[in-house]
């Protein structure tokens, strides 16, 4: 099956500046994918392409099987974006704002995707049936930033751009967002592109994460593959008769089951820890900007705290773990 993202050495230059120098991915119908990168890195250059705001220099680019330079009014009915913020008129009602908006999409309907989202069962699915009489101007911006979800989704898109599209949610709401958005990827088969800086919310929605630094793809897989890419090794922490201990180790399990063999319920606190997204992405970065890969994502980035003690190397003794403090 055709990738509905296909990227091949995307390339940007503004005058004498090579903004992309050679961006490659893909992206599969129902997945869902992070784009991540420091401010500069070419994210929104890359979005704006891939929607057709914006012309490339060179490169193949292909959404949902059609150049975007070349995409016209039936191409783009099958995307959605969901901006930062965008101009409204205030004297709008919820309703009727999403029926108005929702009656652009009609004409694209097919057989397989009946367009648009029926109005009252997509306000149900963004929170806002409580609101859906009120004027746009009386919302408050968490409730804004759901009705600007639903603009997005009002015409049940097949590939859907997410930018920054939980700034302003409390808990509830955010965590009522998740849940849609894997809706949108496991039921409806929605291939969702993910632009943000909030690290957990990539790790949470994201089936792949990319890192963009430098005009280039840095790093393309899920969380817990580019974590092991760049920290082959967990980090182990517990206490024993009031004393804490640190140490790092290849494989995890053998080293805690081995701990325990020993010290049995001596041991307190035990805790076992790989590199987050944070990490990783900071690594990477880090990485990148200097051209000296960093030992591991800890090591560059964390320091043991002063009372515990840091055990370089452990092997098992008759009666002990041996420490080299």
């Amino acid at each position: 099956m055709e990738p509905v993202l296909d990227v091949h050495d995307l390339r940007m230059r503004y005058g004498s500046t090579d903004v992309l120098k050679g961006v490659s991915f893909e992206a599969r119908a129902g997945e869902v994918v992070a784009l991540l990168g420091p401010n500069g890195a070419g994210k929104t250059t890359t979005i704006e392409i891939l929607e057709g705001f914006r012309m490339r220099s060179a490169g193949h680019v292909r959404v949902l099987g059609v150049d975007p330079a070349r995409g016209d009014e039936r191409w783009r009915a099958r995307l959605g974006v969901v901006l930062q913020s965008w101009r409204d008129h205030g004297k709008w009602r919820i309703r009727e704002l999403l029926r108005h908006l929702g009656s652009y999409y009609a004409p694209y309907s097919t057989d397989q995707i009946r367009r648009p989202w029926p109005v009252d069962e997509l306000i149900k699915a963004v929170g806002l049936t409580e609101h859906a009489h009120k004027r746009i101007s009386r919302l408050s911006g968490g409730q804004r930033r759901r009705l600007d979800v639903a603009i997005g989704i009002v015409g049940r898109p097949e590939l859907l751009f997410l930018d920054e599209p939980t700034a302003g949610f409390d808990p509830e709401a955010r965590r009522e967002f998740h849940d849609l958005v894997h809706r949108l990827s496991d039921i409806d088969d929605t291939t969702i592109l993910l632009t943000t800086h909030d690290l957990d919310e990539a790790e949470k929605l994201a089936d792949r994460i990319l890192i963009l630094a430098g005009g280039r793809i840095i790093a393309d897989g899920s969380a817990d593959q580019l974590a092991r890419r760049i920290a082959g090794e967990a980090e182990i922490r517990w206490s024993r008769n009031g004393t804490r201990y640190v140490h790092s180790a290849t494989d995890a399990t053998a080293f805690v089951r081995e701990l325990f063999r020993q010290y049995g319920d001596e041991v307190a606190d035990l805790e076992v820890r790989r590199a987050s997204l944070e990490d990783t992405y900071m690594t990477l970065v880090h990485q990148q900007e200097t051209g000296q890969p960093p030992r591991s994502a800890t090591a560059v980035f964390e320091t043991p705290a002063a009372p515990e003690r840091s055990e370089c190397a452990a092997r098992p003794a008759s009666g002990d773990l041996e420490v080299a403090g």
